[in-house]
């Protein structure tokens, strides 16, 4: 994008606004259905979509592209039209990630909406209006749980690792002999703030997860002071035209290191962590 082209976009503080303030509605509208049986259609692939999931999703497409009518739309809700990729920007909307769970009435799951520009997020939301907490974050800002800055903790002799058993089971003998094993978690957004705020240490994410599941969540992790790494050991790329991807770690310092082994690909850049 030409730098003359950017200086004309919206600082991603004022964007940050924007998604907060949204997020926030999308949440009181999705808690509307929260817990009172909600209709529910099947997709293709066996996942389940409520009508809470489009209601939100048709609050938050007029909502944002009328207040940014330059920019692109890939939710999961919403057809995809590639058209996106010449926007400047792209909104990465879940409107509720962790649909099993609000189905059920467990209340881990969020609202999940970023702004990306060129494979980067800028400002990203998880609003999970059922556990009353708001996570935030730009880029190079810092991260937020309502309204205070969180970070990531230093590991313990018995980190606590999510993720698939079979993923965690590929790890050294001795870290999974010290390791304590985190119970499964339904919303991937979620599961990778709760890094971010030191609740847990590390995760693996098993493959097919998709931009929307991710973009505001791994701004987040970032700006706590983790990484969520790709089999290649970069971080993933958002809204291009490739919106899936393969195992994925997220976590820091040398905790992640020894995740991403069980992942990397051969050619793959291992994303040490300076000590």
């Amino acid at each position: 994008m030409p730098e003359a082209d950017k200086r004309n976009l919206p600082d991603p503080q004022e964007d940050l606004t924007l998604l907060l303030e949204a997020a926030r509605e999308a949440g009181e509208i999705a808690m509307g259905y929260f817990g009172k049986d909600p209709q529910v259609w099947i997709k293709e692939g066996s996942s389940p979509v409520s009508e809470a999931d489009y209601a939100a999703d048709r609050y938050l497409r007029e909502t944002l592209l009328n207040a940014r009518p330059g920019y692109g739309w890939l939710s999961e809700e919403t057809a995809d039209d590639l058209k996106r990729l010449d926007a400047p920007r792209t909104f990465v909307v879940d409107p509720i990630d962790g649909t099993r769970a609000f189905i059920a009435g467990n209340p881990t799951w969020c609202v999940s909406i970023a702004v990306v520009e060129e494979g980067r997020s800028l400002a990203g939301v998880l609003d999970c209006p059922a556990k009353g907490e708001i996570f935030s974050a730009t880029t190079s800002g810092g991260a937020f749980l309502d309204g205070k800055r969180i970070a990531v903790r230093t590991a313990g002799s018995s980190p606590e690792i999510a993720g698939p058993k079979d993923m965690i089971d590929e790890l050294p003998k001795d870290l999974i002999a010290r390791a304590s094993k985190v119970g499964y978690v339904p919303s991937l957004a979620y599961r990778i703030a709760m890094i971010a705020a030191g609740r847990i240490d590390a995760s693996f994410v098993k493959p097919d997860s998709h931009d929307w599941d991710l973009a505001a969540a791994a701004l987040i992790l970032e700006e706590a002071g983790g990484k969520l790494i790709a089999e290649d050991g970069l971080p993933p790329r958002f809204a291009d035209e490739m919106i899936r991807h393969g195992a994925l770690v997220a976590g820091s310092n040398e905790l992640l290191d020894e995740l991403y082994a069980v992942i990397a690909k051969p050619e793959g850049r291992a994303p040490h962590f300076p000590v």
